[in-house]
């Protein structure tokens, strides 16, 4: 961390926006009251949350904070997530739609499963992994792409007790090979290959090279997604094939296994671009009932609705928010496979009109990417069944936030801008669409019963209008329990900075997500991005995230990424990297428009050395930019790994353009 007391900041000043009375009327949280309630009645508020599910056994206490920050929450309570997502709805909604799976090929015939077509799978698929031999705690690997196999097998773990893992898709062999060594896996369930933008991949070709690098035997199931365009790769001794397995259980149901609360439910392993990759562990009660309690109250979920999330369910935001919290409230969650431009730029506004999709939860990446597209995609189609937009991922600049509103939502909608990780499980900051006026670019207050705060180095609040370090200072009932087999690790990492370490009092124990963010006189957080996506000019530490709301609020601009390049006077300069929208060019014109809008926004400190205009910017296939790449350009060094980008060619098109 730095030496600084805060993080350099110079946001403009927001707009607000309050909920439309309409939605206000309907939305499952409209008391402004809560904030205090929750507050008075801390940890107990939280029964609010654990009440939504079904319990086997009731527990006996809320939070056990004895030994921080080891916390427990729902002490000796027992319950079973897959029950609670598919068997307690069966009577009601049994022949209402769970997931409604939309592929590609587009002309492909999509997939339907209601809530007893996904009882009676979820049972055969439970049934054929204790054939295979998978008990209690045995940890099964799930690297599959965004087919309704993979909730499935998601389910038919929690339902027999064994945790899953699920490693995304476009993750390397590798990548795979590592995570189930570490997590001592010796069971795998992939499938044959997957369709992006039309064509098949072959996906277990890569599978079979990450097995090669295991070094303990294991079993796996394969499904067969691909047909008649499958590779002719084989299944081995150890491999069986999906659909026979779910066959030969046909009509098997096999009993929920009561878990206790903090058993654990799934592994999910940040990126190990940069060191070994780190487990996050997830319990059964803490977690479900915190991913269910802000799907209704955060993203206004009620049974009826057909919610649409295009996340893919190889990171944490699917596990929350297209399973585990859509599905304990019984409504309909949709998975998309493909890509938001493939046939078409206006796929997601067909797919929303064709579906009459009530929700919509986006990452602020592709958000801009609709932006740069234009607004005649989205205004190809009745979005008109559409009641609240969401944001997830990273910080929205402010203009696209409005681009959203106005050409998404048609002003209509309110928009929840939400902050979190895989560690907390689900979110945290953010407003509640039936409560809080919205301000763009500020994620919000922290949830009713969240301790977020804005602090400086040594731990106390800044004053509004300044920047500091966003921490969380009390346990919630969604969090991270450790990491997987280190403890220690957990503890510096998550909790050193700001904790006593040497204390049993939770008081003195503050989590800190790394992140930094700025507060404002009403409570209101905006998160600046990680705390080591600065810029060190000339001694002043300046964030990424506020130079490239600075470049997008320039007309003409969609996108941007600032990294920082090695400079002779300096020490660092800002390097600009920006995607203009259709119809505008990279002229020097264009060019002195954005430095000026960095110099207006934020200073001449923060003026750019250098803007370099490109059509792509190198993404992860998850959507993430890889700055270190940049980074490397800017410095003119050799290349980094390139192999997780969805778009390699760009990174060599841009060296191309900086060096012309």
């Amino acid at each position: 961390m730095s030496d600084n007391t805060e993080l350099e900041a110079h946001l403009a000043e927001q707009d607000s926006f309050d909920p439309p009375a309409s939605f206000v009327e309907q939305a499952n949280v409209s008391d402004p009251g809560i904030y205090e309630e929750f507050e008075q009645n801390w940890p107990d508020c939280w029964e609010r949350a654990a009440d939504l599910l079904d319990w086997n056994e009731p527990y006996d206490q809320v939070l056990d904070d004895s030994d921080p920050p080891f916390y427990e929450w729902f002490t000796g309570g027992e319950l079973n997530a897959s029950a609670n997502c598919i068997d307690r709805h069966l009577d009601e909604r049994g022949d209402e739609v769970a997931i409604e799976w939309i592929g590609e090929p587009v002309d492909e015939a999509n997939r339907t499963y209601t809530y007893r077509d996904l009882y009676e799978e979820v049972n055969e698929f439970a049934a054929a992994l204790r054939e295979l031999g998978v008990g209690e705690d045995d940890v099964v690997t799930m690297y599959m792409p965004m087919i309704p196999e993979l909730p499935i097998a998601m389910l038919a773990c929690a339902r027999i007790g064994a945790p899953h893992s699920v490693v995304f898709a476009g993750f390397s062999a590798e990548a795979l090979a590592t995570r189930m060594e570490s997590a001592d896996s010796e069971y795998l369930v992939t499938c044959d290959g997957y369709y992006r933008r039309g064509d098949p991949l072959d996906h277990l070709g890569k599978a079979n090279e990450g097995l090669d690098s295991v070094g303990h035997d294991v079993e796996s199931v394969v499904v067969d997604r691909l047909g008649d365009d499958g590779f002719d790769h084989g299944l081995s001794d150890s491999q069986h094939d999906y659909d026979e397995l779910v066959d030969e259980q046909a009509g098997t149901e096999v009993d929920p296994v009561s878990r206790d609360a903090e058993d654990m439910l799934f592994l999910m392993y940040t990126s190990g671009t940069t060191g070994q990759p780190k487990g996050v562990k997830h319990t059964t009660g803490g977690y479900l009932s915190w991913v269910t309690w802000t799907s209704r109250a955060v993203l206004d979920v009620k049974p009826e609705d057909t919610y649409f999330c295009p996340a893919d369910i190889g990171w944490i935001t699917g596990h929350s928010y297209i399973v585990y919290g859509p599905l304990a409230l019984g409504t309909t969650t949709m998975m998309y496979e493909g890509t938001p431009d493939y046939p078409e730029r206006d796929r997601m506004w067909e797919i929303v009109d064709e579906y009459d999709a009530t929700q919509f939860y986006t990452a602020p990446t592709a958000i801009r990417a609709f932006m740069k597209w234009g607004a005649e995609y989205p205004e190809r189609h009745d979005l008109s069944s559409l009641r609240l937009l969401g944001t997830v991922g990273e910080p929205i600049n402010p203009r696209a936030w409005k681009w959203y509103y106005k050409h998404v939502g048609d002003e209509a909608c309110p928009i929840v801008d939400t902050w979190w990780q895989t560690e907390t499980g689900g979110m945290m900051v953010t407003g509640l669409p039936g409560v809080s006026t919205m301000k763009p670019g500020s994620a919000g207050k922290p949830l009713p019963g969240v301790d977020a705060r804005v602090v400086n180095m040594d731990g106390d609040p800044v004053e509004g209008g300044q920047a500091g370090y966003l921490t969380v200072n009390r346990p919630w009932p969604g969090m991270l329990r450790t990491l997987y087999k280190n403890d220690e690790r957990f503890v510096e990492e998550y909790w050193a900075t700001y904790s006593d370490t040497d204390s049993t009092d939770s008081e003195d124990w503050v989590y800190f997500p790394e992140d930094g963010a700025k507060i404002d006189d009403d409570g209101y957080i905006t998160v600046l991005g990680r705390v080591d996506d600065v810029v060190n000019v000339s001694g002043h530490r300046l964030g990424t995230m506020e130079i490239e709301s600075a470049i997008v609020g320039v007309e003409g601009v969609a996108e941007a990424a600032v990294v920082g390049g090695e400079h002779d006077v300096k020490g660092e300069a800002v390097y600009a990297y920006v995607i203009l929208e259709d119809g505008y060019d990279g002229t020097e014109e264009m060019r002195e428009e954005i430095v000026e809008g960095v110099e207006d926004a934020i200073g001449p400190i923060a003026r750019p050395e250098a803007v370099v205009f490109t059509p792509e910017l190198p993404k992860t296939r998850s959507g993430k930019i890889m700055r270190r790449l940049l980074e490397d350009i800017a410095n003119d060094e050799e290349l980094g790994d390139t192999s997780t980008l969805r778009n390699p060619d760009v990174v060599e098109d841009i060296r191309v353009t900086v060096q012309d």
